[in-house]
């Protein structure tokens, strides 16, 4: 399971979010620089231990209201091969070093994962707690012979947020991950949704609701 470092990250996370945020075309804009806050998320495993993935929660603060957004964070060790478009920055970790930081929505790793997670093959981590589940994160789907080997994936992004289709093995089944990226805490999943991932999202009072993170929907 993944170790949470108490440990130094130079440019922090939301220093690296507060650039690469705005050029998203999920974005609502407010033609302000980005305050960000993170008020939520959760963490899943790379069974080899060498990709972290974290879905977290940040809250911009820069527009007359609040506005809270999902990123799939995928930190690596070393480049990933044709992904330079989904890299979000590098930075120094006090323990491990030079750390490659990307969109995880278009890191096939993280993407397993997820879909892991979907069909109930995977548990949700807690966001700053090594090694424990978090039981407020919820999935599940309502398709059955899904296997969650992951075949092939690539992923869209687009102002509703991000789409990804997915291929599974050894069936070739086609399913599309919708990841909600402006979240709005409280919202259930889609009724024509086959499977979804919710979690715990901010509300203006500081208590947090469930909240629809992922959808899951039958390819057309």
């Amino acid at each position: 399971m993944a170790v949470i470092h108490r440990t130094t990250l130079s440019p922090t996370k939301l220093e690296l979010l507060t650039t690469w945020l705005p050029a998203q075309p999920w974005y609502c804009g407010t033609g302000q620089r980005p305050e960000l806050d993170r008020t939520g998320g959760f963490r899943l495993d790379d069974p080899k231990g060498e990709v972290g993935i974290e879905f977290m929660v940040v809250t911009d603060t820069s527009g007359d209201q609040p506005a809270e957004y999902q990123v799939l964070f995928s930190y690596r060790g070393a480049p990933l091969p044709g992904a330079d478009d989904a890299l979000i920055g590098t930075t120094e970790h006090g323990v491990l070093g030079k750390r490659w930081v990307y969109d995880g929505a278009h890191d096939p790793v993280v993407v397993a994962q997820l879909l892991a997670l979907v069909v109930g093959e995977a548990e949700p981590q807690m966001q700053s707690t090594s090694n424990t589940p978090d039981p407020s994160v919820t999935a599940g789907l309502d398709e059955p012979g899904i296997t969650a080997e992951l075949a092939a994936s690539t992923a869209t992004n687009s102002p509703d947020g991000t789409a990804i289709l997915v291929t599974t093995a050894p069936d070739g089944h086609q399913l599309t991950l919708h990841i909600n990226r402006e979240l709005r805490p409280g919202r259930s999943t889609n009724g024509q949704a086959l499977g979804h991932v919710t979690a715990p999202a901010p509300l203006p009072d500081g208590t947090t609701a469930p909240t629809t993170f992922v959808e899951v929907h039958a390819h057309p």
